[in-house]
């Protein structure tokens, strides 16, 4: 579900003023009313429950808020026994804060259980009255428990954690009579605010521990919470799937809770042998970015980590948008990410069952042929009315949806519509189409059809027809959840569960699919496998490793919070984490400059080890790097003038050659202009007695005369300069210039000469590399990865 795009994501529905009245009419506050409209979950959940409650007409503040806490806290597993909770509300059985936690609590644990009155009433404290005489009685207890500490920190005391020790004396003590003889017992005790008392107390610097090395060793690391051990123990296992999964309120007052019936689960579970079974169903329209690599982790991860099956499901419903191309890329990229489908299957692959699932609905009255054209259904969507032929005869759709699959109707001239809630709140119940005409051959299906299921009406049959336990999505699909459920229910279908995740977004990159496509088309970058997209193919061209990639995302975590971008650089952290370890180390000059050795003999190589790790130590770990009189240093490593904070080459300074000698510089050839830097004359110290703080990377040649090993390097950098590219009008105009920087003919070391496609290595100075699939046998070609420099650990992981 990762990239599809939702132009119907706004559930809202009435008007906003209208709204924001009523709320005012239950005792929330303007600011609260306000803020509440623009949240469109929060708003469709306080008005359920104000219907629910009967009190649209107004009421008491204090059961207004009440209600409020209701529509934002109550638990979703219980949805079944809210119209009782309410009840109790509006009739003040129910009055305090205190109470209505103690009925969350009690309703979380028996989630869709038959509900005992008597059991529920005692542990709300339903009907308990408690004296002013018992909570004075109860301020005083801790007032006197608690008094030297009260006398210390005199009106600096923590109020919040007196009356958490009240509660446990007198849970069900009315909050206010609590606040107002707190109030007086401290004044009692302390007399009368003093200045000294408003004075903000100083903070006593810390002093810094003595540094001990043995007892740092010895302290255990911060235990990771068991969401970052494991980030799948928030899905519920299969056989709980007997809950209510959502309520959907209709605009004639109906409320459907759909949820399954033991006989239809006992059959799933009986298919599944009770096992977890996700899908990855990704659209074959376009070339995977890094936001499906979450949806892989979650979907692939979900069902490995309990020991189930994960479909590879091709959502292949578009036959004009899909491509073999895509289908194939699709199917490689998974593997590459390292995930094995259980299956593959296409929704082509139940084009039969989801027709013959569709003349069942119109059977049922729940979907008519329309004949309107989009503009109008456009126009009637967004004023609520309903379609001229919403209401005709069962017998007279049936007959047309036949017309329509028998091709003899024109393509647009009818549609299948299912007969869902016009005056809704939600968008997407707005009679949503499930079929419509389209005379294009299908790649997967070939030419039988020419009516084609719509995503709304055939992704949730699918995942009955393929008993998902699991329906896992990206946020902008929560919307969508009602009708989803309302399809499911109206043929009778097994309900799989569905939960919604917060969808990847990255910065200075776009990743919607029709921006991605536009970049690609119109040749803003080259294909789908640039390096500078993150596309999971431009990220594998790049040199990423599947295994950074999908630690990334077990760093960000399976989450509801859909309202940041992550910085890129976070990725980047990950990405030289995992190449740190794997990539082996090379020397490469990008702007060469020539030294001449002029103590050395005419002719001489010496043969030296360099490491290709860090820590070797032994031959394999080892390359050898010619040394002889010419050699190259970068020329960002020389400067005409030497300060103290400058650990270059200069003239009469010494540095030292990794893996090689100290040279001295002792003259300089400049150009015709006396500027220019031509090339350095410089002595080297063969017994090593000198002692430089510089050491610099360099390149020499192997033979006498010829220069060194040729490569070209791509320096690739961040696509767009603005952190969010996707929220500008012109968002091309974004584009980074100095995105991709070729460098024709850098100098290399001859060990990488015979470097393969693929192959990674951190280039020592300059940053991680890979050989790029454009290499040839006359010059290999390296894309750079990432930088040495991070700045993302600093802040934390």
């Amino acid at each position: 579900m990762v990239g599809k795009s939702d132009k119907d994501s706004n559930s809202g529905g009435g008007d906003k003023a209208e709204m924001v009245e009523m709320f005012l009419k239950i005792g929330l506050e303007e600011k609260t009313a306000k803020n509440t409209i623009a949240n469109n979950k929060v708003t469709a959940n306080l008005l359920a429950v104000i219907q629910e409650a009967e009190v649209t007409d107004g009421c008491d503040r204090t059961v207004g808020n009440l209600l409020y806490t209701v529509a934002t806290k109550f638990p979703a597993n219980a949805l079944v026994h809210r119209p009782i909770l309410l009840k109790y509300i509006v009739s003040s059985k129910i009055k305090t804060p205190a109470q209505l936690e103690a009925a969350f609590a009690f309703l979380a644990a028996i989630a869709g259980e038959n509900l005992k009155a008597n059991e529920f009433e005692d542990a709300c404290g339903v009907g308990v009255e408690v004296s002013a005489e018992d909570i004075n009685l109860a301020v005083n207890e801790v007032f006197e428990e608690k008094k030297s500490m009260i006398l210390e920190q005199r009106y600096r005391t923590n109020v919040g954690e007196l009356f958490g020790h009240i509660r446990k004396k007198q849970p069900w003590a009315d909050p206010k009579i609590v606040k107002q003889l707190v109030d007086a017992k401290l004044v009692e005790l302390l007399g009368a605010r003093t200045a000294a008392d408003d004075e903000k107390p100083i903070k006593k610097k810390k002093e810094k521990p003595v540094k001990d090395k043995v007892s740092a060793e010895e302290t255990p690391p911060l235990k990771p919470s068991d969401e970052e051990v494991n980030p799948y123990t928030i899905f519920p296992s299969p056989e709980e799937n007997l809950k209510v999964h959502t309520e959907i309120y209709f605009s004639d007052g109906r409320v459907l809770r759909p949820c399954n019936s033991k006989e239809i689960l006992d059959k799933h579970l009986k298919t599944t042998g009770g096992k977890v079974w996700t899908r990855f169903p990704p659209e074959p329209n376009g070339y995977l970015h890094i936001g499906h690599a979450k949806a892989m982790f979650v979907d692939f991860g979900l069902a490995k980590e309990r020991g189930g099956s994960c479909y590879l499901r091709y959502d292949d419903t578009n036959p004009e948008a899909e491509k073999k191309e895509y289908i194939n890329h699709i199917e490689e990229i998974v593997g590459w990410m390292g995930w094995e489908p259980f299956k593959i299957t296409y929704t082509s692959d139940y084009f039969q069952e989801l027709y013959e699932l569709a003349v069942e609905l119109i059977r049922r009255g729940h979907a008519y042929v329309d004949h309107q054209t989009p503009e109008e259904i456009k126009e009637y969507r967004e004023k609520k009315m309903n379609s001229p032929w919403r209401d005709r005869p069962i017998e007279e759709s049936l007959r047309l949806f036949d017309e329509m699959k028998r091709g003899m109707i024109e393509e647009g001239k009818a549609t299948l519509r299912m007969k869902q809630d016009m005056q809704s709140d939600n968008f997407n119940m707005y009679d949503l189409i499930a079929y419509r005409i389209k005379f294009t051959p299908h790649p997967h299906a070939g030419d039988k059809w020419c009516i084609y299921p719509s995503y709304d009406y055939a992704h949730c049959i699918v995942d009955s027809l393929e008993n998902i336990t699991h329906s896992l999505c990206t946020l902008e699909f929560e919307t969508r959840r009602a009708s989803y459920y309302w399809l499911l229910d109206a043929l009778g279908l097994y309900l799989p569960y569905v939960w919604e995740y917060s969808r990847l977004n990255l910065t200075n990159t776009v990743m919607s699919k029709r921006k991605l496509n536009r970049l690609v088309t119109d040749k803003w970058v080259d294909g789908w496998d640039d390096p500078r997209l993150m596309t999971l193919a431009g990220l594998r061209r790049r040199g990423v490793t599947p295994t950074a990639i999908n630690a990334f995302v077990r760093g960000i975590g399976i989450t509801r919070s859909d309202s940041s971008l992550i910085r890129l650089d976070r990725l980047e952290y990950h990405i030289r984490e995992e190449l740190n370890k794997t990539a082996a180390r090379a020397m490469v000059l990008l702007n060469p400059l020539k030294v001449v050795i002029t103590n050395l003999e005419a002719g001489s190589v010496m043969d030296l080890d360099a490491k290709k790790w860090p820590d070797a130590d032994d031959a394999s770990s080892m390359y050898k790097v010619p040394f002889s009189k010419v050699v190259y240093i970068e020329r960002s490593d020389f400067r005409m003038k030497d300060s103290k904070d400058y650990y270059g080459l200069a003239p009469g300074k010494s540095v030292l050659l990794r893996y090689a000698f100290p040279i001295k510089c002792t003259e300089v050839i400049l150009g015709d202009d006396k500027e220019s830097v031509l090339e350095i004359r410089a002595e080297y110290d063969p017994s090593k007695k000198t002692k430089p703080k510089g050491v610099l990377h360099w390149v020499a040649e192997s033979t006498p005369g010829v220069d060194p090993l040729k490569v070209e390097v791509r320096l690739f950098d961040k696509l767009f300069l603005s952190e969010n590219p996707a929220e500008l009008d012109d968002w091309l105009g974004d584009l980074n210039p100095q995105s991709r920087i070729v460098i024709p003919d850098a100098y290399a070391v001859s060990a990488l000469q015979n470097a393969a496609v693929g192959d990674k290595f951190q280039f020592e100075r300059l940053g991680y590399f890979v050989v790029d699939q454009d290499s040839t046998s006359e010059k290999i070609i390296f894309n750079r990865t990432v930088t040495l420099r991070d700045s993302y650990s600093k802040g934390g992981k």
